[in-house]
């Protein structure tokens, strides 16, 4: 008994080990984004960095994944990226849509799964025709996952519109082998005035869920919420807008610096064509370090997720390695 005692001890800890060795080996960024509303940028790709603030797009910035493959319109925007629990399979998530089609025209999104980062299966969730008494939806967008510890399942969360009601951010669990959602979309937060929100970005710290979302129509602007319990309903709202412009800004997307306190809330200045970087120690205050900030190309929409150096290495065998990098 005694014996069995330490072999578990000594597996946990060798386990643990593991797990903390895998995390300190992260040193680098991969950023996965849009460039616009053409068609022909309508597409995925991908850029790195060594720090979190300098990037360099890959494969030239030409799409890394045929979007006329992958999605049901020929198009995809809002790629949101995640490094599942088990450390090397990566879930990523889009929005099927043409935008020239009209900006209520979609109905669906695509689940992509990865083991390498470079080799992608594709699967689309149209959820007017999974579901009944979807007729009057208008708009599917800007899908996001994470890993719900109280469900022990992965949660794909999204906006949608029907009729002429709000944007509400919906969510359903993904099934095991993240191809499709299990169970109806059920809400998951919709702010206290009832006003449309999409673009929602979700970060666990300290024990509560982070959501940062967009005031669509009402502000387009950033604003946070929180939760101890992703499906509870019961969320504390901030009342102050996050971004630091006057500008109209969407997409947020917040990320933490390795090896930091720092998280880094980044977001798309849309009618300025830019992009804002912004850091934080709290999740509450935001200070502009656009002055640090360098890309060699313009992105839409996207989220960035630390990286290793072999994971890296495995992106410039793929796709070459930027100039200057």
């Amino acid at each position: 008994m005694i014996i069995d005692m330490k072999k578990n001890i000594i597996l946990f800890a060798l386990l643990f080990v593991g797990v903390l060795t895998g995390y300190c080996q992260q040193s680098a960024y991969l950023f996965v984004y849009f460039t616009g509303n053409r068609m022909s940028e309508e597409a995925v790709r991908m850029a790195v960095s060594l720090d979190g603030y300098n990037y360099k797009a890959l494969n030239g910035n030409q799409p890394v994944l045929d979007s006329r493959v992958i999605s049901s319109t020929g198009g995809v925007r809002d790629p949101h990226i995640l490094r599942c629990e088990d450390g090397k399979t990566f879930y990523m998530v889009v929005t099927d849509m043409v935008s020239a089609n009209g900006w209520s025209s979609n109905r669906a999104m695509v689940l992509l799964k990865s083991k390498d980062l470079v080799h992608w299966t594709s699967n689309i969730v149209n959820i007017q025709k999974k579901y009944p008494d979807q007729e009057n939806l208008k708009r599917v967008w800007a899908p996001q996952t994470i890993y719900d510890k109280e469900a022990g399942k992965y949660m794909i969360y999204w906006s949608m519109q029907h009729g002429n009601g709000p944007d509400i951010i919906y969510y359903a669990y993904a099934n095991k082998d993240f191809t499709d959602i299990e169970g109806e979309p059920k809400p998951l937060f919709l702010p206290k005035n009832e006003k449309s929100c999409i673009d929602g970005d979700i970060i666990y710290k300290d024990g509560l869920y982070h959501l940062f979302y967009k005031t669509e129509g009402n502000g387009n602007g950033i604003k946070k919420a929180t939760t101890s319990s992703l499906t509870s309903g019961q969320w504390t709202e901030s009342d102050d807008y996050k971004q630091q412009t006057k500008d109209a800004v969407e997409g947020a997307g917040i990320f933490p610096l390795i090896g930091s306190d720092k998280y880094i809330l980044m977001y798309d200045v849309y009618m300025k064509g830019k992009y804002q970087f912004t850091e934080s120690v709290d999740l509450e205050h935001f200070k502009v370090i656009d002055n640090a900030i360098s890309m060699d190309f313009h992105p839409r929409h996207g989220t960035v997720i630390p990286i290793t150096q072999k994971e890296l290495q495995r992106l410039f065998k793929a796709y070459g390695k930027p100039e200057g990098f």
